[in-house]
Protein backbone atom coordinates (compact mmCIF):
# COMPACT_ATOMS: atom_id res chain seq x y z
CA UNK A 1 0.00 0.00 0.00
CA UNK A 2 1.51 3.37 -1.20
CA UNK A 3 1.94 6.37 1.37
CA UNK A 4 -0.84 8.77 1.84
CA UNK A 5 -0.89 11.72 -0.16
CA UNK A 6 -1.32 15.12 1.46
CA UNK A 7 -4.28 16.59 -0.10
CA UNK A 8 -5.54 20.22 0.95
CA UNK A 9 -8.29 22.73 -0.20
CA UNK A 10 -5.84 25.49 0.35
CA UNK A 11 -3.07 26.13 -2.64
CA UNK A 12 -0.24 25.97 -0.16
CA UNK A 13 0.97 22.90 2.46
CA UNK A 14 2.21 24.25 5.73
CA UNK A 15 5.69 23.14 6.56
CA UNK A 16 6.24 22.16 2.57
CA UNK A 17 7.76 24.18 -0.01
CA UNK A 18 5.91 23.21 -3.73
CA UNK A 19 8.76 22.49 -6.03
CA UNK A 20 7.21 22.40 -8.90
CA UNK A 21 3.51 21.96 -10.67
CA UNK A 22 2.82 19.10 -12.45
CA UNK A 23 -0.58 20.18 -13.30
CA UNK A 24 -4.64 19.77 -13.28
CA UNK A 25 -5.97 16.19 -11.84
CA UNK A 26 -9.18 15.17 -11.46
CA UNK A 27 -11.39 12.19 -11.12
CA UNK A 28 -14.84 11.99 -12.24
CA UNK A 29 -17.44 9.49 -11.63
CA UNK A 30 -21.07 9.41 -12.44
CA UNK A 31 -23.63 6.78 -10.77
CA UNK A 32 -27.13 6.01 -10.74
CA UNK A 33 -29.03 4.84 -7.50
CA UNK A 34 -30.15 0.92 -7.82
CA UNK A 35 -33.74 0.15 -8.13
CA UNK A 36 -33.84 0.20 -4.21
CA UNK A 37 -32.38 2.96 -3.66
CA UNK A 38 -34.69 4.37 -5.98
CA UNK A 39 -37.68 3.16 -4.43
CA UNK A 40 -36.91 4.13 -0.98
CA UNK A 41 -35.87 7.73 -2.28
CA UNK A 42 -38.86 8.11 -4.05
CA UNK A 43 -41.00 6.95 -0.89
CA UNK A 44 -38.96 9.53 1.32
CA UNK A 45 -39.32 12.51 -1.32
CA UNK A 46 -43.53 12.13 -0.37
CA UNK A 47 -42.72 11.95 3.18
CA UNK A 48 -40.09 14.31 3.63
CA UNK A 49 -36.83 14.24 5.49
CA UNK A 50 -33.54 12.96 4.77
CA UNK A 51 -32.53 10.50 2.57
CA UNK A 52 -30.22 7.91 3.57
CA UNK A 53 -29.63 5.69 0.92
CA UNK A 54 -29.12 8.99 -1.57
CA UNK A 55 -27.24 10.18 0.48
CA UNK A 56 -24.72 6.45 0.80
CA UNK A 57 -24.93 6.89 -2.79
CA UNK A 58 -23.27 10.05 -2.93
CA UNK A 59 -20.45 9.54 -0.39
CA UNK A 60 -19.98 6.37 -2.13
CA UNK A 61 -19.34 8.86 -5.50
CA UNK A 62 -17.47 11.68 -4.03
CA UNK A 63 -15.05 9.24 -2.30
CA UNK A 64 -14.20 7.01 -5.34
CA UNK A 65 -13.91 10.61 -7.45
CA UNK A 66 -11.18 11.27 -4.72
CA UNK A 67 -9.34 7.93 -4.98
CA UNK A 68 -9.16 8.32 -8.45
CA UNK A 69 -7.94 12.01 -8.13
CA UNK A 70 -5.52 10.45 -6.31
CA UNK A 71 -4.36 7.97 -8.64
CA UNK A 72 -4.44 10.60 -11.72
CA UNK A 73 -1.73 12.95 -9.46
CA UNK A 74 0.59 9.52 -8.40
CA UNK A 75 0.77 9.05 -12.69
CA UNK A 76 2.24 12.75 -13.00
CA UNK A 77 4.70 11.93 -10.56
CA UNK A 78 3.46 14.62 -7.63
CA UNK A 79 3.51 13.74 -3.87
CA UNK A 80 0.59 16.00 -2.72
CA UNK A 81 -2.12 17.93 -4.44
CA UNK A 82 -3.22 21.58 -3.34
CA UNK A 83 -6.42 24.05 -4.56
CA UNK A 84 -8.62 20.56 -4.23
CA UNK A 85 -12.53 20.69 -5.14
CA UNK A 86 -15.76 18.86 -5.94
CA UNK A 87 -18.07 19.80 -8.06
CA UNK A 88 -21.59 17.88 -8.66
CA UNK A 89 -24.55 17.85 -11.18
CA UNK A 90 -27.60 15.57 -12.41
CA UNK A 91 -27.14 13.83 -15.70
CA UNK A 92 -30.28 12.81 -17.46
CA UNK A 93 -30.02 9.63 -18.29
CA UNK A 94 -33.66 9.07 -19.82
CA UNK A 95 -36.15 7.67 -17.63
CA UNK A 96 -33.70 7.86 -14.37
CA UNK A 97 -30.98 10.66 -13.35
CA UNK A 98 -26.98 10.12 -12.19
CA UNK A 99 -25.00 12.01 -10.16
CA UNK A 100 -22.04 13.16 -11.06
CA UNK A 101 -18.93 14.13 -8.82
CA UNK A 102 -16.11 15.34 -10.12
CA UNK A 103 -13.03 15.91 -7.54
CA UNK A 104 -9.88 18.38 -9.09
CA UNK A 105 -7.08 20.03 -7.54
CA UNK A 106 -3.81 21.16 -8.86
CA UNK A 107 -1.37 17.95 -8.72
CA UNK A 108 2.16 19.19 -7.02
CA UNK A 109 5.66 18.26 -6.22
CA UNK A 110 6.71 19.03 -2.44
CA UNK A 111 9.55 18.92 0.20
CA UNK A 112 9.52 19.63 3.58
CA UNK A 113 11.16 23.19 4.63
CA UNK A 114 12.89 22.08 7.49
CA UNK A 115 15.56 18.83 7.16
CA UNK A 116 14.02 15.89 8.75
CA UNK A 117 10.73 16.97 8.11
CA UNK A 118 7.74 14.75 7.54
CA UNK A 119 8.16 12.80 4.59
CA UNK A 120 5.90 13.04 1.91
Amino acid sequence: MSRPLPVTTTFELPGYRILETRGVVRGIVVRSPTLLQGFLGGLKTMIGGRIGAYTAMCEQTRQQAYEEMVDHARQLGANAIVGMRYDGSTVETGSTGATEVLCYGTAVLVEPLLAGGPPV
